[in-house]
């Protein structure tokens, strides 16, 4: 019998790069995927952050992560591995391939010294057993327009919005996004050549949708907000019942954010504008007239790993004052095991060093990756059986505490 060799792990080179993403498209089934958009994955990919799983002259297996930054509680932004383009070969599953990737990722995170790894899954379940837990969560929107009205703040009507070509308007539209960055948990601060992500508009994408259109708001001739979306016409024997398909808006003003929907809702010859990815706490719920017709949807999104235990809780600020003793483990990253006491103030900001003090609250990395950027509790998670309490009223000290005012939110996938 021939003794079966484990695929051999190795920094991706340049020359590799087709056959690597050519076993990602395969595992994902993704059929056609216009050039462009390959072109753009290509260039952003980091080669020096890629790992690929080889047998023999075979990629079987490939794993990177993108050098982000990335808003936490408080504002600061904070660098972040953002793992992407996950995948193993059919002919390889349930030999531990992934294991093996995701063992070598998170030590090379923490030897870059970036405190945390976050992802989006196509898997929830997958990434659990690594120490990843959901931290944010995306709304969904289908809006009748038709039926809804909008109850807009002063100012909105005295803003001038005007269409405009995207690509002429892109470097505007990314000093809005900019400015927006450090005032919500969960965005990422975007590098060099990721805004032309937004930008990307192949016909074979569309699904019988009008070319990408982009409409600003001005304030005094400066752009202060932006919706980017096409038109997918539809008819039937009542009239025109056309979609508004949204990609992507963002105004941190809240007159701009008003005036860049009533435009929206205005569009001719549409009834609805659905859009995808919005944060749970979005200002549109509290314009709309009518939320049952908005059929709202919430999903998964940004899933958090703290590679650092200690310097990721140190990272971030809290809501109020805690002093609170945490049993982490953490298999995967044992590193991280262990009793690590938080302290935390508005004065004196945010200090996590282990301890051998009895502890207050048990849980694993998983549930410290999901509360941290304070869009799951802690309270919740205990809830489920996920957090224990060993020292009464530590639970919710340390639940208020971590908590966000804001919900987190990652504006796009990675």
């Amino acid at each position: 019998m021939t003794k079966e060799v484990a695929p051999e792990l190795r920094v991706l080179q340049s020359t590799e790069w087709d056959e690597w993403y050519g076993n990602l498209t395969r595992a994902f089934g993704w059929v056609g995927e216009a050039s462009e958009e390959k072109a753009l994955w290509r260039e952003l990919t980091e080669l020096e952050r890629s790992v690929g799983a080889w047998d023999g002259g075979t990629c079987v297996g490939t794993a990177g992560s993108f050098s982000f930054r990335l808003t936490v509680p408080g504002g600061a932004i904070v660098p972040a591995a953002g793992v992407t383009m996950v995948s193993v070969a059919p002919t390889h599953r349930r030999r531990g391939v992934l294991r093996s990737m995701m063992r070598r990722q998170l030590d090379d995170v923490r030897a870059w010294g970036e405190p945390l790894a976050v992802l989006t899954a196509s898997e929830p379940e997958i990434y659990g057993r690594f120490g990843y837990g959901i931290a944010t969560r995306q709304m969904s929107a289908e809006v009748d327009t038709d039926r809804i009205r909008l109850s807009v703040p002063p100012g909105t009507d005295a803003l001038r919005l005007r269409l405009a070509e995207p690509a002429a308007v892109s470097e505007a539209c990314e000093a809005v996004y900019a400015a927006s960055v450090p005032l919500r948990p969960g965005m990422v601060a975007r590098l060099p050549g990721w805004e032309r992500g937004p930008l990307l508009d192949p016909e074979s994408d569309r699904q019988g949708a009008s070319a990408l259109q982009c409409v600003v708001a001005e304030d005094d001739g400066e752009i202060v907000g932006y919706a980017r979306y096409a038109i997918k016409p539809d008819w039937d024997a009542a009239g025109p019942k056309g979609v508004v398909v949204l990609r992507d808006i963002c105004a941190p003003d809240p007159a701009a954010y008003a005036a860049l929907w009533q435009f929206l809702f205005g569009l001719d010859l549409t009834s609805t504008v659905k859009v995808g990815n919005r944060p749970v706490d979005d200002p549109l719920l509290h314009l709309v007239s009518d939320i049952r017709r908005c059929r709202i949807g919430i999903r998964d999104s940004l899933h958090v790993r703290l590679v650092e235990v200690g310097a990721a809780l140190e990272a971030r600020a809290y809501a109020t004052r805690a002093d609170v003793v945490l049993e982490v483990t953490d298999p995967f990253c044992p590193w991280n095991e262990g009793r690590w006491r938080l302290t935390a103030d508005a004065k004196d900001g945010s200090v996590c060093r282990r301890t051998e003090e009895p502890a207050d609250l048990a849980l694993s990395v998983r549930e410290l990756g999901a509360a941290y950027l304070g869009g799951t509790t802690l309270s919740e998670l205990a809830a489920a059986g996920r957090v224990l309490e060993l020292r009464q009223g530590a639970l919710r000290e340390a639940s208020v505490a971590f908590a966000s005012d804001i919900a987190p939110w990652l504006p796009h996938g990675f």
